[in-house]
């Protein structure tokens, strides 16, 4: 249960940069006004008249034209794999008897790939006056207002759901925004929460970050995409729970966002990894136990383990100096290679 004095705070954070936004964001207002032209489109492709006949490429479509959520594609091949289960999952869903969570459990577990970001972005789509969606967007907005709701252990996705559609039905009526335009001011507040002052930096120090973030970027879908095929997909796997798939990349939780939370296959043990971004190695080596402590108190059940690891592109030598005391924590090294060959080898 959120606070009243909480909540109140919250929303004038939320009452100012929404003023901001709706005043000169050109990316915001983008969003904003997608919002008629795509449900236009895709509350036919999930009709309850159209879904029997729904096709991969409506699906696709979707997936990659919606003009709001980015990355929903890339669960494509899983979720298309068997049409007819997908098809009868979206209809139960949207469309079936009983409380919208016990459809909501029932559906995500019928199909592989349809985690809480694609469910309840449809929702949103058919329904977007009740309801909101569920994404890591979502949650790091959230947390960075503090009005994430708690949950309760073994909680299950439909039951945690409600609790989250509920703050944002809340927002949304107080803000006098509809759900849609809520969403895209969680990902404005995601942003702030997470920006640097660019502004503070030279042209030399903003173009040494900018390769430094694509390069973290691209090492952390890297690791995500190609999880099975690396050392450590061998004994560990990405946590994932129904309704949730990939749940353990960018795991939020209250203390912030775990770049990758994992299981031991075998063992009774987890896994906090985390990429050594600009910060220093004191830094983030306190990251990674405050992270490994929240996982001990809300996580991890009695008699399993919690680990961590830093994986880091260069040797540092406080980072090193820093992890010796602390046993529980690896560390790696990465490196990328680019090599260009002629195109007729």
């Amino acid at each position: 249960m959120i606070d009243t004095g909480t909540y109140k705070k919250a929303l004038g954070k939320l009452r100012g940069l929404l003023t901001s936004c709706q005043k000169d964001d050109a990316a915001y207002l983008k969003m904003v006004e997608a919002r008629d032209v795509v449900l236009g489109q895709f509350q036919k492709t999930f009709s309850e008249e159209n879904l029997p006949a729904l096709t991969e490429e409506e699906f696709h479509s979707f997936l990659t034209d919606n003009q709001h959520w980015s990355g929903l594609y890339r669960q494509l091949p899983k979720l298309c794999s068997d049409m007819p289960k997908l098809r009868k999952a979206l209809k139960l869903m949207l469309y079936g008897d009983g409380p919208i969570e016990n459809r909501l459990d029932k559906s995500v577990k019928m199909v592989d790939g349809m985690g809480k970001a694609i469910a309840t972005a449809v929702l949103l789509i058919v329904f977007p006056d009740e309801f909101g969606v569920w994404n890591n967007t979502t949650e790091e907005g959230l947390m960075a207002v503090e009005l994430w709701p708690d949950f309760d252990r073994g909680e299950s996705f439909g039951s945690k759901y409600l609790k989250v559609n509920g703050v944002l039905q809340s927002l949304s009526k107080d803000l006098g925004v509809d759900l849609w335009e809520l969403d895209s001011l969680l990902w404005r507040v995601k942003v702030k929460a997470r920006g640097v002052e660019e502004e503070t930096l030279d042209a030399e120090e903003l173009e040494e970050l900018e390769q430094k973030f694509g390069l973290e970027k691209y090492l952390h879908e890297f690791l995500r995409d190609n999880w099975k095929n690396t050392d450590l997909g061998k004994d560990w796997e990405i946590y994932s729970e129904p309704g949730e798939d990939e749940k353990g990349y960018k795991y939020n939780c209250e203390v912030g966002e775990i770049d990758i939370l994992a299981k031991h296959r075998k063992k009774p043990e987890w896994l906090v990894i985390e990429l050594k971004r600009w910060q220093s190695g004191d830094d983030t080596v306190g990251q990674v136990l405050r992270y490994m402590g929240w996982v001990m108190e809300h996580m991890a059940e009695p008699g399993e383990k919690v680990k961590g690891l830093v994986i880091a592109h260069e040797a540092d030598k406080k980072l090193k100096y820093a992890l010796v005391p602390v046993p529980e924590v690896d560390f790696k090294l990465y490196d990328v290679k680019f090599n260009l060959k002629e195109g007729d080898e």
